[in-house]
């Protein structure tokens, strides 16, 4: 069994990781760590794991001793020094926050404010979506796990941008988040009052997840693409829906972009294309690492809008980064994934 280690454990996201890593056929949790709650038992901070995880918070440092894997559930800046300290070490080390995902360092001081504490460090760091870079990603020691907007705009886009259907600009992710993706903490904007019953943009043009859409984007390409990226932020707890808009190139037609669609997706177990007439919606994904996505043709105005739902907690986040840790370590990329969401 693999001994996995959540650092950050009472966040939402490290709170996911419990409930997911919890029912995995091959790993068992060995520690877990939280600055807010520690010395606490995992299940006074959320009394749905009582009897099923107690395990008390511990620091850090004794998560990594403890575990062959460690998973960091922490907000950017916080994870450098801890992935060192597991690489030193010989662990993996999977972080679901922001260091170690932009390849540029100036990207990461423009939009994080931070800077790389260790650039060689860097250089062993993989970006892992895995139904981009599978390949990529297996042997690695320390993982950047993709955000949920950073997730759910490219696997939308990403056959037709890799295939040469559409144009690299002029491209538009209209997205909408649950509450969740704003994380635990207290704040004005996710007080029930402000969000009940309202829907908003926010962070218009300003989002920190843009560069990150862009790299993922570029590399399929192979050449820089630059979006328009709006999130808004839904009175639900869970889900985004990404609807991406992308000007066809001349000549392209309705169903080579089906095709290209089925062709690209055939083997990736966790994106579900929709038939024709059917619609991507995050009631359908909920509590699932599935990403579903439709594909619809504007004909008239020759523009591919394609659609995709992700729960932003599973393969926003905690499910993707179990994903990772099945592919580093060899075993089937699905173990402890394949629940099926709740119908209702």
């Amino acid at each position: 069994m693999i001994k996995a280690g959540i650092i950050g454990a009472t966040g939402y996201a490290g709170a996911e990781l419990v409930r997911l890593l919890t029912a995995h056929p091959h790993a068992e949790i060995a520690a877990v760590s939280s600055v807010t709650f520690e010395g606490k038992a995992l299940s006074s901070v959320y009394p749905a794991y009582r009897g099923l995880n107690d395990m008390v918070c511990e620091k850090a440092d004794d998560v990594v001793k403890k575990s062959d894997v460690v998973f960091a559930a922490l907000p950017h800046g916080l994870s450098q020094e801890l992935a060192k300290q597991c690489f030193d070490n010989g662990k993996i080390f999977i972080d679901l926050g922001a260091d170690f995902r932009l390849e540029n360092e100036e990207d990461y001081k423009q939009w994080y404010g931070g800077e790389y504490k260790d650039k060689a460090l860097h250089q062993n760091a993989v970006y892992a979506l895995p139904e981009l870079f599978r390949e990529n990603i297996r042997g690695k020691r320390i993982i950047a796990n993709p955000g949920c907007y950073t997730t759910g705009v490219p696997l939308a886009l990403a056959p037709a941008i890799k295939m040469g259907l559409v144009k690299h600009q002029g491209i538009i992710a209209d997205c909408k988040s649950g509450v969740t993706g704003a994380g635990r903490g207290l704040s004005q904007g996710t007080h029930y009052p402000d969000l009940n019953e309202g829907f908003h943009p926010y962070k218009v043009a300003a989002h920190r997840h843009t560069p990150e859409i862009e790299q993922t984007l570029s590399h399929l390409a192979g050449e820089a693409v630059k979006i328009t990226f709006v999130p808004h932020l839904l009175p639900v707890n869970r889900g985004i829906l990404s609807t991406c808009y992308a000007p066809l190139q001349e000549g392209v037609t309705a169903e080579q972009v089906k095709n290209a669609y089925r062709s690209f997706y055939k083997d990736a177990f966790f994106v579900r294309l929709l038939p024709d007439g059917a619609v991507a919606d995050i009631h359908d994904i909920k509590y699932s690492n599935f990403c579903d996505v439709s594909v619809h043709i504007d004909m008239r105005t020759h523009t591919l809008i394609a659609v995709s739902a992700i729960d932003n907690m599973v393969k926003g986040a905690a499910g993707q980064a179990i994903q990772n840790m099945n592919l580093v370590c060899g075993l089937d990329e699905t173990a402890g994934l394949t629940m099926m969401p709740p119908a209702f």
